[in-house]
């Protein structure tokens, strides 16, 4: 008959090790999920940076037309200058400073939108090849803040998901990871526009 108390410490050690290499792999899996969510936001960045390197352009191309609404100008101005100087720290996107950094966005946006209607008044401004070229990039780049938002949030479901797991949510609190914030649609998003005609 075998004596397995003389193997005791030999099996201890071999649990131990086994339970490090999973912790480690926790850990590491963690890290790998966390710095794809900083990647997408990064791309957030890139393309609402686009977006606001597209806007001077568009607005000394309107500038051009004198009677041009200034208001309407200076408050894209301002949206833009609003929007870009909120920045959010890759290691702090919680849902309070996402949800500032969209207010921000969604200011401009704003903004943008209103200079897009009013330029329905100069029919020839809507006819200059410079502001339809620059309209169908700010349009495109809208497109592509939709694209990068969406992987952004798979990103973090996907991060927030495994640190939620059991039993790596016991590891991933000891090292400070966190669960981090989604984009959200709008107030009033899920409701339909109303058109009257």
């Amino acid at each position: 008959m075998i004596d397995f108390r003389k193997y005791l410490p030999l099996i201890f050690i071999a649990l131990g090790a086994m339970l490090v290499f999973s912790m480690c792999g926790s850990y590491n899996n963690a890290v790998s999920k966390d710095e794809g969510v900083k990647s997408a936001w990064s791309q957030v960045e890139n393309q609402y940076q686009r977006r606001a390197d597209l806007i001077p352009n568009l607005v000394n191309t309107v500038k051009g037309y004198a009677d041009f609404e200034k208001s309407t100008l200076e408050a894209v101005i301002q949206a833009r200058a609003s929007a870009t100087q909120v920045k959010v720290d890759p290691n702090q996107l919680t849902p309070e400073n996402i949800q500032r950094f969209e207010q921000a966005q969604q200011g401009l946006s704003g903004a943008l939108g209103r200079l897009l209607v009013v330029s329905e008044n100069y029919p020839d401004l809507k006819a200059n090849q410079n502001f339809m070229d620059l309209q169908k990039q700010l349009e495109g780049t809208e497109n592509r803040i939709s694209v990068e938002r969406k992987n952004f949030n798979t990103a973090v479901q996907d991060y927030n998901s495994y640190i939620r797991r059991f039993p790596t949510n016991l590891l991933v609190g000891m090292f400070g990871f966190s669960p981090k914030g989604y984009f959200q649609s709008q107030a009033g998003a899920e409701r339909a526009p109303e058109v009257k005609f």
